[in-house]
């Protein structure tokens, strides 16, 4: 399969960089563009498979590009952001309009330029196959183990941590589920969304901008406490520890050992989880690319602990949610719409339905 790409970006030496990291195999570079005008002009044209994006640009910027291209198409767009602020920002305001993903703008001073290679190929690959609904057939559909509505023995407050996991379509999944629970959820959320360095306390304010609970980027120490979320920092993998002497818990960070393909990894993150609260340990695993989080929900399986896991109707990419399911771990799957009161329903905690 020929997959054709639209790259976008101001700058000559990046639309050149771009295209030299995707050409080869089945991926064919079938037009570059300067600014936001000549995408949607060319994304009109010539109906790429995908379109990468750069977020600032002279006169049209990427967001008002990917608005008017998600206006006449359903072509997926995936961003590529500047490591700033101002770049992040944009970034996430440009996947609530539209855009699939994103990755940060290849720089030797910042970042990996091979990682980036490797996951800006993975995730054209990925959107190239998935398509559209209307380009390509329906997911067929796979036989899963059945799952069971929450046992009555689960409708009960023991429930002392939740776990959520997200990859790829994380951030916007995130960003409905989040602001959806209440201020009084009876227990702290620990959070790993697979995201490049520089991104992740923009991502953590936004959800504390809109959301009842508190939101904050995980720090070293950080204690705890129920209605708060705490979002994992990129680039370190995040644990748990109890305070001696104290019934407190605490973050720990650290850097990776070499053995994750993710840091943070869901693995790492549940397993943690569930090794302090065991059977008391609350997990979600929403959507995204590959088999991050099924070794560690294994082990909170194995503990007694409670898994929901998104569908794949809703999901961006059903991958580490069908791969969870497939392995037997999941107790419930559920629309991303209604994760949020199934949350609330297993803590016995009020729902307010928007």
């Amino acid at each position: 399969m020929r997959i054709n790409v639209l790259v976008v970006d101001d700058s000559a030496f990046m639309r050149r960089a771009i295209s030299n990291m995707l050409e080869g195999a089945e991926i064919v570079v079938c037009g570059t563009a300067r600014n936001g005008e000549e995408a949607v002009l060319k994304a009109q044209q010539l109906r790429p498979d995908v379109i990468t994006m750069d977020v600032e640009m002279p006169g049209m910027g990427g967001l008002e590009a990917v608005r008017e291209i998600a206006l006449q198409s359903d072509i997926p767009v995936i961003m590529v952001s500047a490591l700033t602020q101002e770049g992040a920002e944009t970034t996430f305001r440009a996947l609530d309009a539209g855009a699939v993903d994103f990755i940060p703008k290849p720089d030797a001073a910042y970042v990996n330029i091979k990682d980036v290679a490797r996951d800006l190929v993975a995730k054209v690959r990925v959107f190239a196959r998935r398509g559209t609904k209307r380009r390509v057939p329906a997911r067929p559909k796979v036989a899963l183990p059945p799952l069971a509505d929450a046992p009555a023995d689960a409708m009960r407050e023991h429930f002392e941590c939740t776990a959520i996991g997200a990859s790829t379509g994380g951030p916007v999944a995130l960003s409905k589920l989040i602001p959806a629970l209440p201020a009084d959820f009876p227990t702290p959320l620990l959070i790993v969304q697979h995201m490049p360095p520089g991104f992740t306390q923009t991502f953590a304010n936004r959800l504390n901008a809109s959301s009842p609970l508190s939101v904050e980027e995980g720090q070293e120490g950080m204690v705890l406490r129920k209605g708060h979320a705490i979002i994992a920092p990129a680039g370190r993998q995040i644990m748990l520890r109890r305070v001696y002497g104290s019934e407190d818990v605490e973050v720990v960070l650290a850097a990776d050992d070499g053995r994750s393909l993710h840091v943070p990894s869901v693995d790492v993150m549940t397993a943690s989880v569930s090794d302090l609260y065991g059977s008391a340990t609350l997990a979600v695993i929403l959507t995204g690319m590959g088999q991050d989080g099924v070794a560690g929900l294994r082990r909170v399986k194995d503990r007694g602990g409670y898994v929901i896991g998104q569908d794949a109707a809703t999901c961006v990419v059903y991958g580490m949610p069908r791969a969870v399911a497939h392995a037997g771990l999941v107790d419930r799957v559920l629309p991303l719409d209604q994760i949020a009161s199934a949350l609330c329903e297993l803590t016995n905690t009020s729902f307010a339905r928007s």
